[in-house]
C-alpha cells in the first residue's frame, strides 16, 4: 500500500518560498504513478493546484499558481516535491499530495474527478503572513 507524507510546510512571509516534499512509502514511486499537489483552505473546497506524470514529462498547473510554483520529482528517492515562491496570503492552506494510479501515462490530472486517487497524504500546513 502506498503511503505518502507531506513535509515543508510553515509560516512564511509574503513573497517568500518554501519547498514542500512528498515522501512516498510502501511502493516505488514510479512511471506507475501520476502524482498531485492539492490544497484546502478552511470552509473551501480542496483543489488541485498542480501534477505530474510518472515519468516527469507531464506538468499541469492551475492558474492561480502558474509561473510562481514548481513541481517536480525524483522518483529514485521516491519524492515529490513542490516549489512555492513569491507566496500570497491567499496560498495559505493545508497542503495535500496524492497519488493516481496511471502507468506510463505522458499526462497527468489534478483533477480529484478525473484520476483515482487513491493515496493521500496527511497534509502539512502552509500559512502566509506578515
Amino acid at each position: 500500500q502506498l503511503q505518502l507524507v507531506e513535509s515543508g510546510g510553515g509560516l512564511v512571509q509574503p513573497g517568500g518560498s518554501l519547498r514542500l516534499s512528498c515522501k512516498a512509502s510502501g511502493y516505488t514511486l514510479d512511471h506507475n504513478y501520476n502524482m498531485a499537489w492539492f490544497r484546502q483552505a478552511p470552509g473551501k473546497e480542496r483543489e488541485g493546484i498542480s501534477c505530474i506524470s510518472g515519468r516527469g514529462g507531464g506538468l499541469n498547473y492551475a492558474d492561480s499558481v502558474k509561473d510562481r510554483f514548481t513541481i517536480s520529482r525524483n522518483n529514485t528517492r521516491n519524492t515529490v516535491y513542490l516549489q512555492m515562491n513569491s507566496l500570497k496570503p491567499e496560498d495559505s492552506a493545508v497542503y495535500f499530495c496524492a497519488a493516481d494510479w496511471d502507468p506510463w501515462s505522458p499526462t497527468c490530472t489534478m483533477n480529484p474527478d478525473k484520476g483515482q486517487f487513491n493515496s493521500w497524504g496527511q497534509g502539512t500546513q502552509v500559512t502566509v503572513s506578515s
